[in-house]
């Protein structure tokens, strides 16, 4: 009977690591990183097979990737050439994503170990998805580091469902450089006048957004038919 509970608990852990990642694959896809429908849309009994233990638990140390920025993802986060700058490098990389296998606590020694794993590979940002929230310490070491590497961190349980494909949640487009100013052009605006959008909104933090950046939200009206809407990022 214990050893049927036992592996009744790791069969609903397995199921919930599954769904979160899933979106999180969604959610790096979504961002315009290159990655194949067959790697995001995952059966849960391949998952079940692939990323489990003997006993049927689930070994998060396996669920670590990579993915490189697709070609429109690089055209849009590479800043206009100037006079001085007449060949600009993109402002996007390889992503580096991995589940940390820690239950307990998430404290600094974590965090810098996941820190020198994506500077030593060069990878551009990095995403760990912990089931359990970070330390206030840890959290520094990701404020410091983010000159030279973005890093994030999702919680599994805030992966479980994906926030975009709810009905109410409209869709949400980031503009390069360009489509902002163009957009402030034509509407002769600040970018100060633009409506915000919070850094730590579910939308803004599944997009990636920075502050600075505008996102095109698209709406469908039964009377307007479809019309945007544009929201600053702070």
């Amino acid at each position: 009977m214990e050893e049927e509970n036992v592996a009744s608990i790791h069969a609903k852990e397995v199921t919930r690591l599954w769904r979160s990642w899933r979106t999180i694959h969604e959610m790096v896809q979504d961002r315009g990183y290159e990655l194949a429908d067959s790697e995001v849309r995952v059966p849960l009994d391949r998952f079940r097979r692939d990323f489990t233990n003997d006993d049927g638990s689930p070994n998060r140390t396996k669920l670590q990737f990579s993915a490189r920025p697709s070609e429109a993802m690089i055209k849009k986060f590479t800043p206009p050439p100037t006079a001085s700058n007449p060949d600009p490098s993109p402002e996007c990389g390889t992503i580096w994503v991995e589940f940390c296998p820690e239950k307990a606590s998430i404290g600094i020694n974590v965090m810098k170990k996941f820190v020198a794993h994506c500077d030593e590979h060069n990878f551009k940002a990095g995403i760990l998805v912990t089931a359990v929230p970070l330390s206030a310490q840890a959290r520094k070491v990701m404020t410091v580091t983010s000159q030279f590497t973005l890093i994030e961190c999702f919680l599994e349980e805030d992966l479980l469902v994906n926030i975009t494909h709810h009905d109410l949640v409209p869709k949400h487009v980031l503009l390069s450089r360009e489509e902002k100013m163009a957009l402030l052009r034509r509407y002769r605006l600040k970018e100060t006048q633009l409506p915000r959008i919070l850094s730590k909104d579910p939308i803004a933090r599944y997009l990636g957004l920075k502050k600075g950046q505008v996102v095109k939200i698209i709406r469908t009206s039964e009377t307007a038919g479809r019309y945007a809407s544009y929201r600053l990022c702070v």
